[in-house]
């Protein structure tokens, strides 16, 4: 019990420390913090397997739990602070659709790549079809989704455990090329070349401006330098400076009551409609609620929402990563359905940014709409953090409600499909 305690106070002190590093050193500040949670989490969830001591039941309760009630909690406030455009949903559709048609046409070619070593396997007893399917309702939706789908077409318990661990490991280095190269490579590949030059513009007016103001700095009393320093420190490069005096903190308590407003009415509206899926109705009342509060002028206006949001966020990041369990995973057992996960998973990645390019789609749009398809909403926020992009958040949120609700319809007309070969 002591052991579950302190390790979830690590957990909720670790994103704090993350953050200081990242200020204070320069090679930990180009990871990223999300990144930087995400290995941290992978270590210390199995460190205790390499010594023989596993975590506890009541350690892995803590972890669920933590994993369950932080993005739930930080989406309402990460919109709160967010502007939208009536011309976003055009684009989001269209993402979703190329991300939609990516992951089929991924799931469709694998199947006859990876039909023979996958019946020849550990999971041979069920099919190649059935797994198609399940991957399906996977990537399209999520574990719900698939869990849906083990149901409707009885895949044995081995199988349902075997693919829910490769896909965390496949997940893991998906969301770790993305942090790394994956978000720079897209803006590369799918953003305009006017609009680099632009950022490229911006950025060094950006520079030149800290320049002059301290160079015109150094010719000011050593009060106002000291006043000058503190206030540029606070703003760009600790976003929570202040939140800790009393007005930060009445603040704070303030988007706190929100957040859980927003929760508690989220979830009595899924006890009103117990027919439609949990998760899904109770992430379309979150987002709702949470855009339609960021129309209030006076709570678009609290300072602190993104980043209070963000840093439940980063909890979540260093949670979850401890929650990979790298001794449950049989490689060698069931090499061709890992073969299978990796092609789907990267492939459709691929084939997104091909048709992102023809249908002239930026960058960001596109990453945050493959994240919300193949990961499930729950990791888009993390994305979102890592692309510096507040506004890509409610897209990712909006493609993957929608994918939450298609998911398991098309990972059972996909078995069917498969079938017949």
């Amino acid at each position: 019990m002591i052991t579950t305690i302190l390790l979830a106070l690590f957990f909720l002190v670790a994103p704090a420390i993350v953050l200081v590093l990242c200020r204070k050193v320069n090679w930990i500040g180009k990871l990223g913090p999300v990144l930087v949670l995400y290995i941290l989490g992978v270590v210390v969830g199995n460190v205790g397997n390499i010594f023989g001591c596993p975590l506890s039941e009541s350690t892995v309760s803590m972890q669920k739990l933590f994993s369950s009630i932080t993005v739930p909690f930080a989406i309402p406030l990460m919109l709160l602070g967010c502007s939208f455009n009536k011309g976003d949903g055009k684009r989001y559709a269209l993402v979703l659709v190329t991300g939609l048609i990516a992951v089929i046409v991924a799931i469709l070619s694998g199947y006859f790549i990876f039909r023979h070593p996958i019946d020849s396997g550990a999971m041979g007893v069920d099919g190649t079809a059935k797994i198609g399917g399940l991957l399906t309702g996977a990537y399209t939706g999520g574990t719900i989704n698939m869990a849906a789908l083990k149901t409707m077409l009885d895949v044995s318990d081995s199988t349902y455990i075997l693919l829910n661990s490769y896909d965390m490991l496949v997940g893991f280095f998906y969301l770790i090329f993305l942090m790394t190269i994956g978000i720079k490579l897209f803006r590369r590949l799918l953003d305009s070349r006017s609009k680099i030059i632009i950022d490229n513009i911006v950025n060094k007016v950006v520079r030149a401006k800290k320049s002059v103001t301290g160079f015109v700095t150094r010719f000011m009393p050593k009060s106002y330098q000291e006043k000058a320093r503190k206030n540029e420190s606070s703003n760009e490069e600790n976003p929570y400076s202040g939140l800790g005096t009393k007005k930060g903190l009445c603040i704070l308590g303030l988007l706190i009551l929100i957040s859980l407003t927003i929760c508690g009415l989220s979830f009595l509206i899924t006890k009103l409609f117990p027919k439609i899926p949990l998760m899904t109705l109770f992430i379309l009342c979150l987002t709702t609620f949470g855009i339609g509060a960021s129309f209030i002028p006076k709570l678009r206006a609290l300072p602190y929402s993104y980043d209070v949001g963000m840093y439940a966020i980063y909890v979540f990041s260093i949670v979850v990563a401890s929650m990979a369990d790298v001794k449950n995973l049989d490689l060698a057992g069931g090499a061709g359905a890992l073969g299978y996960l990796f092609f789907v998973v990267f492939i459709s990645l691929g084939l997104q940014a091909l048709l992102s390019k023809t249908f002239h789609l930026d960058a960001d749009t596109t990453v945050i709409g493959s994240v919300a398809l193949l990961c499930s909403p729950p990791f888009v926020p993390m994305i979102s953090a890592a692309m510096h992009n507040r506004r890509a958040l409610a897209a990712g949120l909006a493609i993957g409600i929608v994918g939450y609700a298609v998911g398991t319809y098309l990972g059972f007309g996909i078995f069917r499909l498969l079938s017949l070969f």
